[in-house]
């Protein structure tokens, strides 16, 4: 059979135009491709990357799925030596100017996108119909059980053991390579149950910032080699993220998993390791800029003698190990432990300044700061309690959560949960090989839960417009599209089929060359859905 020949979207534009595009759409400059992952608010230069054009990537949408290709053996990299990216609170506050406002219905669509993971279809048609303040209410504080959750309980992921060291000071060579085998399928097994949750949950807000601890404590597995403590950590997030963010600061600093990741285990009087003492200030609680490497030395003294047993997943302080002496901390001075170091941590003022930047680089724009005067009505909201709900009641409640200029460029996992929710499709209900190749198409695209990239984080913005991320997310589109049988598009005409997957990817208006492409394919549902799904106005949250 003879594939119908597709028209372009932007025949003569060319992969850099066709970045442009996006950038537009996200009101962001296009970025240079680079072996350096930006931070969250890091931006590269302004330059042109590579991004092929919706006329290069219908083809191939087309055509049948190809399995992927095994990728390149790399040598290990240790993520705690790449460079750290050092996150700066803004110097200058300043409204955006000259924004529009969007329409009530656009915002709605806004407000379910960044507390939510989108919305398509019905869900969105009838978020719109009960208005924002409603839908506000019901995400920041839902009432009854979520349904979705009950149906996707935590997978059993028991403790591993490394196989003990045999006579030659190794353990036996079949059985460490049948452990590494189990921890890698247990990483799958919780990767996917995560995503399955994220796609299941009816009240996505706390999901969403389960989502956004776990890119604030970047933790990963590839150094904690236990899904097991990552499991734990992540119901920890789960459990306190919504509430005072003192209380998960606390359990934080002596979570098993991040204790191991940054070396916290490794941490004596003996031997001070200032790993976590500095990485906690930088990355977690204060900011770059806002400690000195004395304060660094002193934490690490007050967070000696904890110890991770790897048997039990427990962890606990052994006194002998521990540094009771006077520490002097951010001008503090006192016999200072981890609770004692994370509440001097937190007394500060730039931590308030820097957990609500956080918040808002990854909520509502990564490229436009608040105004003095909302950013102290955003602290306000926060205030002693440090209520991280009443301070994204406040963000969304404000002037520029509404303006057309504060777009975000959807993370992967982000991308591809709204495109599940809105096309109906667990991820757990896929066959095992649909499995893989979905997570081979988050690794491609630069994300896969616990496994970020370094103790920084995920980039944001830019960071994701990538040519490789572009093919990786076309790959998943035709994936996700393919399992979802009908495509949600049933009493959908060639005539409309534009306007049709619009409306079911949730998208509030197609550019016309998008619109023109998925015309060309209009006979072919699923590859006009697909189609939608890497165009710029789905990849950004407008």
């Amino acid at each position: 059979m003879t594939r119908p020949s597709l028209p372009t979207y932007a025949t003569t534009l060319g992969f850099a135009r066709a970045q442009a595009d996006v950038a537009s759409t996200a009101r962001i400059a296009p970025v240079a491709i680079s072996r350096r992952r930006p931070g969250p608010i890091d931006q590269a230069p302004n330059r042109p990357i590579c991004h092929p054009s919706l006329a290069e990537l219908a083809p191939a949408i087309v055509r049948e799925p190809a399995a992927p290709e095994r990728p390149p053996a790399r040598a290990p990299v240790d993520p705690l030596r790449a460079r750290r990216i050092r996150f700066r609170l803004p110097v200058a506050f300043a409204e955006p100017g000259g924004m529009a406002d969007l329409s009530e219905p656009a915002v709605v669509r806004r407000l379910v996108d960044r507390l939510g993971f989108s919305a398509g279809g019905g869900a969105l048609a009838a978020a719109q119909r009960r208005g924002f303040d409603a839908i506000a209410v019901s995400l920041l504080h839902p009432s009854g059980a979520d349904a979705g959750v009950a149906a996707t309980p935590a997978p059993d992921v028991p403790l591993l053991p490394r196989p003990a060291k045999g006579a030659g000071g190794r353990p036996d060579a079949a059985a460490l390579k049948a452990w590494r085998k189990e921890l890698r399928e247990q990483q799958a097994t919780l990767a996917i149950w995560w995503l399955d949750r994220l796609v299941a949950a009816a009240q996505p807000t706390r999901e969403r910032l389960t989502w956004f601890w776990h890119g604030h404590f970047a933790t990963s597995v590839q150094k904690v080699r236990s899904a097991s403590l990552m499991l734990g950590q992540n119901e920890t997030m789960r459990r306190l993220g919504a509430g005072d963010f003192g209380t998960l600061a606390h359990a934080m600093i002596v979570d098993p998993a991040m204790l191991i990741w940054l070396d916290g285990n490794d941490n004596t009087a003996a031997a001070p390791n200032e790993n976590l003492a500095r990485e906690y200030m930088e990355l977690f609680g204060l900011g770059h800029g806002n400690y000195t490497e004395g304060d660094v030395r002193e934490a690490a003294r007050a967070l000696t003698g904890w110890k991770v047993d790897r048997a039990t997943g427990t962890a606990r302080l052994r006194p002998r190990l521990h540094d009771d002496g006077a520490k002097t901390v951010l001008g503090t001075t006192a016999d200072l432990d981890a609770d004692g170091f994370v509440t001097v941590v937190l007394d500060r003022p730039a931590s308030a300044e820097f957990v609500a930047s956080r918040l808002w680089a990854r909520l509502v724009s990564a490229d436009t700061p608040p105004s003095p005067d909302l950013r102290d009505t955003l602290l306000s909201a926060y205030g002693p309690g440090r209520d991280v709900t009443a301070l994204l009641a406040a963000m969304v409640a404000s002037e520029p959560f509404r303006a057309t200029g504060t777009s975000l460029v959807k993370q992967p996992v982000e991308w591809l949960v709204g495109l599940c929710r809105s096309l109906g499709v667990r991820p757990s209900a896929l066959a095992a090989g649909q499995r893989k190749r979905l997570l081979a198409g988050l690794r491609g695209m630069g994300q896969l839960p616990f496994r970020p990239p370094s103790v920084g984080g995920w980039p944001a913005a830019g960071g994701w417009l990538t040519t490789a991320a572009a093919l990786a997310r076309m790959n998943t589109a035709r994936l996700v599209v393919a399992a979802a049988d009908p495509v949600g598009l049933a009493g959908s005409s060639a005539k409309t089929r534009a306007d049709d997957v619009r409306r079911l990817l949730g998208v509030d208006r197609f550019s016309s060359r998008t619109a023109n492409a998925i015309a060309q394919v209009a006979d072919q549902p699923a590859a006009a859905v697909a189609i939608g799904a890497v165009s710029p106005e789905y990849t950004v949250s407008a």
